[in-house]
């Protein structure tokens, strides 16, 4: 009996030193997360919000455009892989945006200019801090483009803007550093997951196809 009290005391001051250890992490964590969104958040300059606001702004355009160009020209030229790949760089961004919105209210973080009021802020947002939309979306943006043409004149520009749209989010103070790297990875992991996952269903049916046409 004393023997199994004995076990369950040190079970409780087990589980005690765990949860203690879990919210220390917590708090530095967090703590690290405010001091680089403070180095990093707006000084003031108007040119710069602006700036800054145009980068964030682009990642609305560049979610139709991209898809849209990808599938248009696959029109115009015939060509049954790109025409499929302008669908599965849709369904990867919307894929994303349904991911990315549903753990925003599940985690449902505040945004870092209303836990911290004296941020200098140049806009505010509707929806929970994490992970950040924008982030996500420029990421799925560019990992798609990378996996349609790995090239490096593609790639280094296309994750050079989608770092940039990042870095703006912060800048503007609507999201912590880890809202942005949560964001790049669910970004980049939709977009990978739905171009396997095409590949895998219609890669040999659009090799057949491309077959026929030469």
């Amino acid at each position: 009996m004393q023997r199994n009290n004995q076990i369950i005391q040190h079970r409780f001051l087990l589980l005690g030193l765990t949860v203690f250890l879990l919210l220390s992490l917590k708090v530095e964590a967090q703590n690290t997360d405010i001091d680089w969104l403070r180095k990093i958040n707006s000084s003031g300059s108007k040119h710069a919000d602006k700036f800054h606001g145009a980068i964030s702004f682009s990642v609305y355009p560049a979610m139709i455009i991209t898809p849209s160009a990808v599938f248009t020209d696959g029109l115009i030229q015939k060509d049954t892989f790109l025409i499929n790949a302008g669908l599965c760089i849709a369904a990867g961004l919307a894929l994303n945006a349904g991911i990315t919105l549903a753990t925003k209210y599940a985690i449902n973080r505040d945004r870092p200019y209303i836990t911290y009021p004296d941020l200098q802020l140049v806009k505010t947002e509707n929806t929970p801090s994490m992970p950040s939309g924008h982030t996500s979306s420029a990421f799925a943006v560019a990992t798609s483009l990378t996996l349609l043409h790995p090239e490096w004149y593609v790639t280094i520009p296309a994750f050079a803007w989608a770092g940039g749209v990042a870095y703006s989010r912060m800048y503007l103070g609507v999201h912590y550093p880890s809202d942005i790297i949560a964001g790049a990875l669910v970004g980049s992991g939709t977009a990978w997951l739905t171009w396997y996952l095409n590949k895998k269903i219609f890669g040999k049916k659009i090799k057949r196809k491309a077959a026929d046409n030469e």
